[in-house]
């Protein structure tokens, strides 16, 4: 009776696939893959943002000739710039117009003890001197007092500039830091968009750069699928029933080893 052998073996298409997949495959990965095409950039410092750190480095210190000027107005000697240069011709009209009127009253009194025929008496010369002592401390009273007025005016104008001086000297580096701030968000924006570009110029060069094998992966996958999904096609191999003159020979073999005397005398 003939004896027959299956094999289990995907379709034929399916093999030549197969085949044409591992190819493919092997031709694709002989060729190194350059990396460098997509290989992560960095956006370089922005023209705004330089000037943002330039204008900072610069700027370090811009308020203190502000400061300085700040401090000498408040020091003990602060008040002489705003001192009025007219201050003394004002004094002096104003003692010579005193003097005037203290004149007028010393000769009252002389006038006053002609009348009472007391004129050059002891009593006349006790009114001079006591109307000379309070007219030279009124004197005295009238130009202090024109000093320390014109002494507080200046103080008060010096305070006036010290805090002016100090709020400039505050305007200038606030003002400093918001320009600062702006250019470095406006270079960070900037900065921001170009890093945006090259990161998708270089995620476009790897998709470019992986697309092939991407591909094969697909063409892999369809393969395996076709293979599980397919079945398989058996191919059987047939062997015949063997000649008589076979089988007579294989019988005689068996028989040979049955009776061999050789056999026999060596039981």
């Amino acid at each position: 009776m003939a004896q027959s052998t299956v094999t289990n073996l995907p379709a034929q298409y399916i093999q030549d696939l197969g085949k044409d997949y591992g190819t493919q495959l092997a031709g694709l990965t002989s060729v190194p893959l350059n990396t460098d095409m997509y290989a992560p950039q960095v956006a370089a410092q922005d023209a705004m943002q330089q000037q943002a750190y330039n204008l900072t480095s610069s700027g370090i210190g811009s308020y203190e000739p502000y400061m300085t000027q700040a401090n000498a107005y408040s020091g003990p000697q602060g008040y002489q710039d705003f001192m009025s240069p007219y201050q003394q011709d004002v004094i002096d009209a104003s003692l010579s117009q005193f003097d005037k009127q203290a004149a007028i009253g010393m000769a009252g009194i002389g006038q006053n003890a002609a009348k009472s025929g007391n004129l050059g008496g002891g009593r006349e010369g006790v009114q001079r001197a006591e109307y000379q002592q309070d007219s030279d401390m009124n004197r005295a009273l009238l130009q202090a007092g024109m000093l320390q007025s014109g002494f507080g005016q200046a103080q008060t104008q010096a305070n006036t500039a010290f805090g002016q001086q100090r709020n400039l000297g505050q305007q200038v580096q606030q003002q400093q830091t918001a320009d600062v701030n702006q250019l470095g968000l406006l270079g960070g924006l900037q900065q921001a968009q170009t890093q945006a570009g090259l990161t998708a110029t270089q995620e476009g060069n790897r998709l470019r750069a992986m697309e092939p094998y991407e591909r094969m992966g697909q063409y892999g996958s369809g393969v395996m699928g076709l293979i599980s999904g397919m079945g398989n096609q058996y191919q059987s191999q047939v062997t015949p029933n063997p000649t008589p003159l076979q089988t007579a020979l294989g019988t005689a073999s068996v028989l040979g080893g049955i009776f061999n005397p050789r056999s026999n005398n060596n039981n």
